[in-house]
C-alpha cells in the first residue's frame, strides 16, 4: 500500500473514532502526527514490545495506552511491560481497526514472494507461503537451521558432514552389531543431487507397536507440488529374497517425523532384515538400492511416464 493511502485511511478512522474512543487514541495519535503516518510507523504501531511479532485479534492495552499481543499478555502477570501499570482487560479497538484498513507485502518479500493482503489475510498466507524458509532435514540431532535450498545443501555437508553424491541410482550397506539391542536409530543421512534437484535418503530403526522395524524413505528438498514430479524406488533383500517399494518422494516441508509416522517408505520388519543379512542373524547387513526418475507427461494419453537418469 503507497503511503498516500495510509495517510488517508488513518486520518478517516481517527476522524470517526478518536472523539467516540479517546483513551484508545492517545498514544496512537502521538506516535502518528510526531512524523505523519507512513506504512513503516503504522507496522511500527502494530508490533507487539515483546515478543516483536506482529499483532492480531485482540489487541491488549494498558489504561496508558500501551499495547500488546494477546499471547504476551499472558506471560507478563497481567503488568504492562512499558509502564508497569496493571494491565486489566482493555481491548484496542482502534489499533485493531487501522489494522483492518492495511495490505501489506508477504514478510518473504526478500525471498522472492510477490504478493500482497490485507493485514488479517497475512499471516496465514506466510504460513504456507512457498517462499518461506525451509527446516533443515537433518535427522540426527535437533537442528534449528532454516534457509534457502542452496544455502541448506551447503550447511548439510560442511555442518553435518553427510554423504554428497551425484546420480539417480543408489547402492547403500546398513550395518549395525547387536541389532537385537537396538530400538531407535538413526543411520547418516545421505544426499543426492539429480535432475538439478537435491534428494534426502533416510534409513533408520524404531518400532510399530511392538515390533521392531527398519525404514528408508526420500525426502525432496523443495515443495510438495514439485515433489510430486518426481519417482523412487527401494529394494532390500538376501537369501533369494527382495521386497520393493516404488512412491513419491515427501517434500522436507514434511517433517521426518511426519514422514515417519505416516509409514510412507520401505519398512522391512527385525526378524526379515536379519534374514536378509544372513545365516548368522547376529549383525545387521542390509543392502538398499534404489534409483529416482522425473514424471513426464505423456501428450497423447495424459499418463505420467518415467525419465530415467542416465
Amino acid at each position: 500500500m503507497e503511503s498516500g493511502s495510509v495517510d488517508n485511511s488513518l486520518s478517516s478512522l481517527i476522524m470517526m473514532d478518536e472523539a467516540e474512543n479517546p483513551h484508545q487514541f492517545s498514544s496512537i495519535t502521538t506516535k502518528l502526527h510526531s512524523n505523519g503516518p507512513t506504512a513503516t510507523s503504522v507496522h511500527e504501531l502494530l508490533e507487539c514490545p515483546v515478543c516483536t511479532n506482529s499483532m492480531y485479534p485482540p489487541i491488549h492495552q494498558c489504561h496508558n495506552g500501551h499495547t500488546l499481543c494477546s499471547t504476551c499478555k499472558t506471560r507478563v502477570n497481567n503488568r504492562c511491560p512499558t509502564c508497569r501499570q496493571e494491565l486489566g482487560d482493555i481491548r484496542c479497538l482502534a489499533l485493531e481497526k487501522i489494522a483492518e484498513s492495511l495490505e501489506l507485502p508477504c514478510r518473504y518479500n526478500s525471498l522472492g514472494c510477490p504478493e500482497i493482503f490485507p493485514y488479517y489475510s497475512k499471516l496465514k498466507h506466510e504460513s504456507i507461503c512457498n517462499f518461506r524458509p525451509y527446516n533443515c532435514p537433518y535427522t540426527g540431532s535437533d537442528c534449528s537451521v532454516v534457509g534457502d535450498i542452496p544455502y541448506l545443501v551447503t550447511h548439510l555437508r560442511d555442518d553435518h558432514r553427510v554423504d554428497m553424491h551425484s546420480g539417480c541410482t543408489f547402492n547403500h550397506r546398513y550395518v549395525k552389531s547387536n541389532p537385537m539391542e537396538v530400538e531407535n536409530a538413526t543411520w547418516m543421512l545421505t544426499v543426492f543431487h539429480c535432475f538439478g534437484q537435491y534428494f534426502c535418503l533416510h534409513f533408520e530403526a524404531f518400532q510399530i507397536g511392538t515390533a521392531p522395524v527398519y525404514m528408508a524413505f526420500l525426502r525432496f528438498m523443495g515443495d510438495e507440488r514439485d515433489a510430486r514430479t518426481y519417482g523412487y524406488s527401494l529394494e532390500v533383500g538376501g537369501n533369494g529374497r527382495k521386497l520393493t517399494y516404488e512412491g513419491s518422494p515427501r517434500s522436507i516441508r514434511d517433517s521426518h517425523k511426519k514422514v515417519r509416522d505416516s509409514h510412507d517408505g520401505l519398512i522391512v520388519y527385525r526378524n526379515m532384515a536379519l534374514f536378509f543379512s544372513g545365516v548368522d542373524r547376529k549383525e545387521l547387513k542390509l543392502r538398499v538400492t534404489g534409483r529416482i526418475w522425473k514424471e513426464q507427461q505423456n501428450p497423447e494419453g495424459g499418463v505420467c511416464i518415467p525419465n530415467l537418469c542416465s
